[in-house]
């Protein structure tokens, strides 16, 4: 029903608000982990591979940069997936 008393369409039913709302959910939450992973990669490679900072990157520093990056992003993947293989896991054995 409308705001007015009148039909406005079909109606959702509390199933699919639910599914739309745990989508909006899941997107914001992956979002905030892939601005995290950003930052925790320029703290981390950062720190380890620019000991001298300047106006630009030595080439030394560039490959250091590219391949701290590689090797977080790589585990990063290996966590994340260890956790989402753990929680349906466990959503199956509560079910």
């Amino acid at each position: 029903m409308g705001i007015f008393g009148g039909n406005s369409g079909p109606t959702v039913s509390p199933e699919d608000k639910k599914n739309v709302f745990m989508k909006q959910i899941r997107q914001e939450l992956a979002v905030a982990q892939a601005g995290e992973l950003i930052s925790k990669i320029n703290e981390s490679c950062f720190d380890k591979c620019v000991t001298q900072p300047g106006s630009s990157f030595s080439d030394n520093e560039k490959a250091c940069v590219s391949k701290c990056m590689e090797r977080y992003m790589d585990a990063w993947n290996v966590v994340s997936r260890t956790y989402i293989s753990r929680m349906q896991n466990e959503q199956k054995n509560i079910q």
